[in-house]
């Protein structure tokens, strides 16, 4: 099926368009602070559900109805990445009223809040006023859900509400009915023995949980040491998963579980709490629709030596991570202060600082955007942000609102004035989190221990370095903070300091293992590899062309060099289209593959072949007038300065042409450019120059400018379906800019001004009225219908209904007092009044 079937088959049939616009939309609204005026600015965003979310929240919703016994069948059409196409279990099996769900299984990056929203806004309707109480496990997580919650207050049709500690969690859930709570997990940990106090029976209550994978929502019950108030072990006591406490809590509830990353196998807990899979949206298939970008990965151990005794102290220390009491063993404990002292050695933390600093600053030069760097301890966090502000003081500053660098962790003012100085409050990490999300911001590197490496958006962020040991889904989920789509961002770059090579191995095959297809990270060689095949391309395409003298030559020699490899691509069938696409292809992956070795020996071959794109898109019109220059982007091109100014390139330096002083389309330019040496260029430049002049004549004179428009398209279709040769089109586009020219000259010659003449071509252009009417007639016409417009165009009347009814009305009777072709009458009043609204300032001023 074609993409226009797929739209109008799945989106727009009438269930499925009703569906969305009632229960898939949000808005978003957002302040910001300029920091020089104060000015606070506020904007709104409307976000609709990508289809992925769209299934997903209805299989959900159907599932907990079968869940909750409210008497629904999980409808199969609605699941598009069925569970059963990845060899997984689906909650089509389960049966009716178990109280499990399922779980929604969705790749980090491709917006499982805003599905959490939607189903909670759609749940709250299905399920007649339930309460929906959302868990998280960090507290920095349960803030992040709950603010996305809060700005989308209006489908949930009630303000969330967050639990401050557990007696408020209890009043919260104490209620008839209704209710969107916000808690963490731990606030179910009973204060006093093994069971936690029944809060309500009733059935109409759905807790969600985000990652629900974790193994601290299992039901087993296991024996911790007992602890005074000192910190002293005075026995042992057996404590269970906190999904036992919150059946004590909710026995009746219905549970459903959010995962970014797939349930193990040999989880035996999360399908006993939830239930199977209600729908499944891999890395392959976020990748593959652009709901986030490639993952690419980067080892620097060789620039930053750990020794042999450093290697085997981590190698052990990701056996006993793997063991579920890693905090409670003294053992794991000693040994994870020992990898800390290594990792976090004075000389080591030196290397990484400079490592970091060429290694980012490399990659800002041709990818602008954020980076993160995920510390082992706070104290290393600290000592690397010292050695990092030695290396770039400027990047330093004491003011929250400003630098290049910041910390983000809380700290004691125990654990010293270095770590302390670094304590951030929530309201100071929400601040810090705006500029990091604000690329136009000076903040551009974050150091963090455990914050923002779940839950955390930063879509301009591209390169994450790690120097912590990690494995599972948390290296997952940290990984997955460069995924984010961004403008053009190519993908994201994760760099590895600590030998994570083989823990992403691991994961790799855990999550293969569970059903997932596509690498959650790929080798930074992938887009090397990528970014030669392009090269190769693109020299392919200057077959003929010596464009390896370039490297070696002068400033005016490469100028003339790069006019005629200009020339050379124009002459190619479709050249510059392909060019363009080809070049903007390498530039990506050159992007990702920044600083590698081998990109820095191509960095010279591909500031030539940008070049030599910047200065054709030049001739390029895009939807917007804008040229790729102009457009946001985040990929900077590595040019020689000498050759292309920081400025926009102008057209006429773009075809090395010296600028008219004289008008453009006058006789004397005309005929230089048509004895131009390089007549593929001439002809581009001739094109832009009608194009732009045709555009700005558009705002005054709708008629004329559209007759001229259509004569310069097929005079271009002609060219371009080889039916004129470039000679032959180079005179038809001289032919049209005379009468460019000429009719710059007609108001004055007729005794009109610029607008009674726009209005004069409104009423003229039609035969029949020519016919009847003459000349003398109609220029008449043209200078009463200005007159009475302009009287009766008020200010913003082009979006005043009643002025433009009148005005309507007006026109229609001067038409009628002229004697007017009658069947010509329509069509000339909406000639008319479209001319009038694009002379509406003029007119009402």
């Amino acid at each position: 099926m074609s993409q226009l079937g797929t739209l109008i088959n799945g989106m727009l049939n009438k269930s499925t368009l009703v569906d969305l616009i009632r229960h898939f939309i949000v808005f978003e609204k957002s302040k910001k602070e300029d920091l020089e005026t104060g000015v606070i600015s506020m904007g709104t965003v409307k976000k609709l559900a990508a289809y992925h979310q769209y299934y997903a929240v209805n299989a959900a919703i159907a599932s907990t109805l079968r869940a909750a016994d409210c008497g629904s069948e999980l409808p199969a059409r609605q699941i598009r990445q069925n569970p059963a196409s990845y060899g997984l279990p689906s909650v089509a099996q389960q049966s009716q009223g178990d109280k499990k769900a399922g779980v929604v299984w969705h790749t980090q990056g491709s917006g499982k809040s805003l599905s959490m929203v939607f189903y909670t806004g759609k749940i709250v309707l299905a399920l007649n006023n339930p309460t929906v109480l959302v868990i998280t496990d960090r507290n920095d997580l349960d803030d992040q859900l709950f603010d996305t919650f809060s700005a989308s207050s209006q489908l949930l049709r009630q303000e969330p509400k967050q639990a401050e500690d557990r007696q408020q969690l209890k009043e919260l859930l104490k209620v008839a009915s209704g209710g969107v709570i916000f808690s963490t997990i731990q606030k179910f940990q009973p204060e006093q023995g093994n069971v936690y106090e029944e809060l309500s029976s009733r059935g109409n209550i759905v807790v969600i949980v985000d990652e629900a994978h974790r193994t601290q929502y299992g039901f087993s019950a296991k024996t911790i040491d007992e602890k005074d108030a000192q910190g002293e072990v005075i026995g042992k006591k057996v404590v269970y998963g906190f999904a036992k406490y919150l059946r004590d809590a909710l026995p009746n509830a219905t549970y459903l579980g959010f995962t970014g990353t797939p349930i193990e196998k040999t989880d035996v807990n999360t399908p006993a709490v939830f239930g199977d899979y209600v729908d499944i949206y891999d890395i392959a298939q976020a990748v593959e629709d652009g709901a986030t970008v490639r993952i690419y990965y980067e080892s620097r151990l060789a620039k930053v030596a750990l020794s042999d005794e450093g290697k085997k102290l981590i190698a052990g220390l990701d056996e006993e991570l793997d063991q579920e009491d890693l905090s409670e063993t003294g053992k794991a404990k000693a040994k994870w202060t020992q990898v800390e002292a290594l990792v976090g050695s004075e000389q080591r933390i030196r290397n990484i600082a400079q490592d970091i600093v060429s290694h980012f600053e490399a990659r800002q030069e041709v990818f602008s955007g954020k980076g993160m760097i995920v510390a082992m301890s706070r104290r290393i966090a600290a000592n690397l942000y010292e050695e990092i502000i030695k290396l770039k003081p400027e990047w330093h500053s004491e003011d929250l609102n400003k630098g290049v660098i910041k910390v983000v962790m809380t700290a004691a003012s125990s654990d010293g004035a270095k770590m302390a100085k670094h304590h951030t409050t929530k309201q100071q990490r929400k601040v810090l989190a705006e500029r990091m999300k604000d690329n136009a911001d000076a903040l551009k590197l974050v150091i963090v221990r455990d914050m923002w490496l779940t839950g955390f958006d930063a879509p301009g962020m591209h390169t994450l370095y790690i120097d912590k040991p990690m494995q599972g889904h948390n290296l997952m989920q940290a990984i997955a903070r460069v995924n984010r789509v961004y403008l053009d961002k190519p993908g994201g770059l994760v760099v590895d300091y600590l030998g994570i090579a083989a823990d992403l191995k691991e994961a790799l095959s855990f999550y293969s293992d569970a059903g997932g297809k596509g690498d959650p990270a790929l080798a930074q060689e992938q887009a090397v590899t990528l970014m030669l095949e392009k090269i190769e391309v693109i020299s392919a395409m200057y077959h003929g062309f010596p464009y390896e003298n370039y490297f070696a030559a002068g400033t005016a020699e490469k100028l003339s060099l790069i006019l005629a490899a200009e020339e050379h691509i124009l002459g190619l069938d479709d050249g510059k289209k392909h060019y363009i696409n080809a070049v903007t292809a390498l530039s990506q992956a050159f992007a990702i593959a920044i600083p590698h070795a081998q990109a820095m020996d191509a960095k010279d071959e591909v500031a030539f072949f940008q070049a030599v794109q910047a200065r054709l898109a030049k001739f390029d019109r895009t939807g917007s007038g804008k040229t790729n220059e102009e457009i946001e982007t985040t990929i900077r091109q590595v040019i020689d300065i000498a050759l292309v100014s920081e400025q926009v390139i102008d057209v006429f330096d773009a075809a090395g042409i010296k600028k008219p002083d004289i008008s453009i389309l006058s006789e004397e330019f005309l005929l230089e450019l048509k004895g131009m040496e390089h007549k593929n260029l001439a002809l581009e430049v001739l094109k832009k120059l009608l194009n732009d002049e045709l555009t700005v004549r558009a705002k005054k004179n709708l008629v004329q400018s559209k007759s001229l428009m259509e004569m310069l398209e097929n005079a271009i279709k002609k060219y371009q379906n080889k039916i004129l040769t470039a000679a032959e089109v180079m005179d038809e586009l001289i032919k049209i800019s005379k009468e460019i020219t000429a009719s710059d000259h007609a108001p004055k010659a007729l005794g009109l001004t610029e607008f009674e003449y726009a209005f004069y071509i409104a009423v003229a252009s039609n035969h029949s009225a020519k016919e009847l009417m003459q000349n003398d007639q109609l220029r008449q016409l043209a200078i009463v219908l200005t007159q009475r417009v302009r009287e009766n165009a008020s200010i913003d009347w082009t979006i005043k209904e009643s002025v433009r009814a009148k005005l309507k009305v007006i026109v229609k009777r001067t038409l009628r007092q002229f004697g007017y072709p009658p069947d010509m009458q329509l069509l000339a009043t909406e000639t008319v009044l479209k001319q009038a609204v694009m002379i509406a300032d003029a007119l009402a001023a």
